[in-house]
């Protein structure tokens, strides 16, 4: 499971062995060792690696069929709760069927619209 999940991931984000063995600081073969199942990963490298391919140990070591990981703050949650919204996520709208990547920049071009706001004072228009 490990093995094909390691593969799975990375050519969902269009990487090569050597992509990844760079990122990890490790020889390409040593990469392909891991994804081929001949070498088992440590805890860090699982880690590194999951970090890399956006995604959970969990998911990768066959845990659980979510590849995405959960948000950490809540502002996160609350943007992800405001995506999934009718009324406020019909900006969206694509959001719910999009693919992770999608997804991902849909949620980072809402924050930072959040981000903007939080600088604003009340009844300030945009741009003043």
């Amino acid at each position: 499971m490990l093995s094909e999940r390691l593969a799975q991931k990375r050519l969902e984000k269009k990487l090569t062995h050597q992509n990844m063995a760079d990122k990890l600081g490790i020889t390409r073969q040593a990469y392909g060792n891991y994804e081929s199942g001949k070498r088992d990963l440590d805890t860090e490298t699982l880690s590194k690696i999951a970090d890399i391919l956006e995604t959970t140990t969990d998911y990768l070591l066959g845990r659980t069929e979510d590849p995405s990981p959960k948000n950490t703050t809540s502002e996160e949650a609350e943007i992800d709760e405001l995506l999934k919204n009718e009324v406020h996520g019909a900006f969206f709208k694509d959001y719910l069927s999009a693919p992770e990547q999608k997804k991902a920049e849909m949620r980072q071009f809402l924050k930072f619209i959040l981000e903007q706001q939080k600088d604003r004072k009340p009844g300030q228009r945009q741009g003043e």
